[in-house]
């Protein structure tokens, strides 16, 4: 009996196996269903992230993109499909060419943009378009007008106790020079209508007019442009020969400024302070054509706007609606210090 029991079990498991031989069909649908995962996660494409600035021909807005790459870098640990990318216009004038890039940006469905604006008024309707597609914008460098609603975060300098630092500075300066806070000053900006150029300049213009008798004899536009920037200079050095101060309000601008001041022989005669800082201004800071420089830290504006807009968009986060990224007065005396260097570029 017992042996009997033995044959059938032995019987039974080898009916089992002759069953369930021919069918591998489980591997092969496992198989199926794994492919199929891979071709759809393929479909979805990287994770993007535009950084959209007034223009890439620049020191400045360079220095946006490698503090943007930077973040991007840190992030890829956790999301290896994060893209960012960084697109600007020919020229920080050419408004509707960065206008064409947002829409490009929302038109293939990015998640997220991080946006300096050119104009203040110009770029409103680009951002709602993307708010409505559901892409969340963060700003940085330059206000954007309308609703605060329309972006989740603006991080900038806050270009309005810039602008005072730096008519503070002139003030000192010219007294130091002249025993006197008064005389002829002029003004070389850049873009009119942009955010940061409202603020900077119309903080620049109050404090001196509330804490001075310096009078604005002129003030030029060279839309962000070195070689107008160097034109005009030189015009309004020659129309006022009794010119005690200048105030260059952005990179290209203050290096042509600079320039101009030294091709006519005035440099260290005149009082010029500049704003933003790569080689050529830091060059102009020590050599005496600039007496300071206002710095922004660039750098955080690119990483920190990447990393603000990949919480929202990533990570479903709240996030602070405005963000000061600071700036600092480099001059002579501080130029090598740590914390000049950390923003010069």
């Amino acid at each position: 009996m017992k042996l009997f029991r033995i044959v059938l079990s032995l019987i039974f498991v080898a009916l089992l196996v002759s069953c369930t031989r021919p069918t591998a069909e489980p591997e092969v649908v496992y198989v199926t269903k794994e492919v199929v995962k891979e071709v759809e996660v393929e479909k979805e494409g990287p994770i993007e992230i535009a950084v959209i600035v007034k223009t890439s021909n620049s020191s400045f807005w360079q220095n946006v993109q490698t503090g943007a790459f930077a973040a991007q870098a840190e992030l890829k640990q956790k999301t290896p499909k994060l893209s960012v990318t960084f697109l600007g216009a020919q020229s920080e004038s050419h408004i509707n060419e960065q206008i064409n890039i947002v829409e490009s940006a929302i038109d293939r469905g990015v998640k997220a943009i991080v946006l300096a604006p050119s104009d203040v008024n110009a770029l409103i309707a680009p951002v709602e378009k993307a708010k409505a597609a559901g892409i969340p914008v963060v700003i940085i460098d330059s206000l954007l007008a309308g609703p605060e609603d329309n972006y989740v975060s603006f991080l900038a300098t806050d270009n309005d106790a810039a602008g005072r630092a730096c008519a503070a500075r002139l003030i000192e300066e010219v007294k130091a020079k002249t025993g006197s806070d008064s005389g002829k000053i002029a003004i070389m900006s850049y873009v009119a209508g942009v955010g940061s150029e409202i603020g900077r300049v119309g903080g620049f213009e109050d404090y001196i007019a509330k804490n001075s008798h310096l009078e604005i004899v002129t003030k030029q536009y060279s839309n962000a442009d070195m070689p107008t920037a160097l034109d005009q200079t030189t015009n309004v050095l020659v129309a006022n020969p009794d010119l005690v101060g200048i105030f260059g309000a952005n990179e290209p601008t203050a290096i042509g400024m600079g320039r101009a001041i030294e091709q006519a022989g005035l440099a260290g005669k005149i009082v010029a302070i500049g704003f933003d800082g790569n080689q050529v201004l830091q060059e102009m800071v020590r050599n005496g054509t600039l007496q300071a420089i206002a710095v922004q830290s660039s750098f955080n504006m690119g990483y920190l706007g990447v990393k603000t807009a990949y919480e929202v968009a990533i990570e479903g986060k709240t996030v602070e609606h405005f963000v000061d990224t600071g700036f600092i007065m480099v001059d002579k005396n501080n130029i090598d210090s740590e914390e000049a260097q950390n923003v010069l570029y």
